[in-house]
């Protein structure tokens, strides 16, 4: 009796200090909110694929204040002048999300572009880096303009604008 009593006491203590053991661990996939403001981007990193030489890539990167108390961006730096940044000047609450959008101008710029934007706030975690990529490519047709030509058609005081296009020059003379 006394050795059922032991085993059934035994068994019972077993199964509270298993049950306590198991309130501790947290799932893997579980969402610690950090001590102060935190935060957490939907993507790091936006493809744009190609654009044409000139062209405005604007692309709105998606942000969450995963922390405990607000967030404030106070400024955003960039690798290159032909990148403007727009972001949420107001604090964003825990909970709320907030915006920050690149406007990237390819004007001048030729082949794969990398972009980065350097966000500067308050979150626990220091700065954050978000970037555009992709190529960007010629503009449709390039254009020349000659200032002297010898033809039967056009004289020197004439302007000429030569195009080419798959390999094929046309020429446009316009009286000046």
């Amino acid at each position: 009796m006394k050795k059922a009593l032991v085993l059934a006491l035994s068994l019972a203590c077993a199964g509270f200090a298993a049950q306590a053991q198991t309130a501790a661990v947290k799932p893997a996939n579980a969402q610690v909110k950090a001590a102060g403001p935190q935060i957490q981007f939907d993507e790091m990193k936006y493809d744009f694929g190609t654009a044409k030489q000139g062209e405005v890539v604007k692309h709105v990167f998606k942000f969450k204040n995963i922390g405990t108390q607000p967030l404030v961006i106070s400024n955003i730096g960039v690798s290159c002048g032909c990148t403007t940044p727009e972001w949420t000047k107001d604090p964003v609450m825990p909970g709320k999300t907030g915006t920050i959008t690149a406007n990237f101008n390819t004007a001048g710029k030729m082949g794969m572009q990398n972009k980065v934007l350097t966000v500067e706030s308050n979150s626990a975690a220091g700065n954050a880096m978000v970037s555009v990529v992709g190529e960007v490519k010629e503009n449709g047709t390039p254009t020349m303009t000659v200032d002297k030509v010898e033809s039967a058609s056009a004289t020197s005081a004439d302007k000429v604008k030569i195009k080419a296009d798959e390999g094929k020059a046309k020429v446009k003379a316009k009286k000046s």
